[in-house]
């Protein structure tokens, strides 16, 4: 086999394995943003829950003993839905940046350009 075909046929195999990485990776982040959006709802839920008399309520009956000890509880510690809310929003400000770089321009630029043009 001549150098000419070792070359080619090395720098198909090396693309080859480029594409299936992306496509994989792909895969995998549309997976994750079905999810990420199924779970908007619960995270809405959620933040009214937190600001809710019913947590101050649930909060100040655990914090007095009155639940069962063996009561899974995460949800009535003051940082647990806290961060959670606040790392929701920072992961929709990354997705933001990636689908808009920090160029100068937001997404109503755009419609001002169009706009320029005619």
């Amino acid at each position: 086999m001549e150098k000419r075909e070792t070359d080619q046929l090395s720098r198909i195999r090396y693309y080859e394995e480029k594409l299936d990485r992306c496509t994989e990776a792909i895969i995998r982040l549309q997976e994750a943003l079905t999810e990420f959006d199924d779970a908007q709802a619960d995270f809405q839920e959620l933040e009214r829950y937190y600001t809710s008399e019913d947590w101050r309520r649930d909060f100040e009956d655990d914090e007095a003993g009155l639940l069962p000890e063996d009561l899974k509880r995460g949800v009535l510690s003051e940082d647990g839905v806290w961060d959670a809310l606040e790392e929701n929003a920072a992961l929709f400000g990354a997705m933001k940046a990636l689908i808009f770089p920090a160029d100068g321009k937001d997404e109503n630029d755009n419609e001002n350009e169009d706009e320029n043009d005619t």
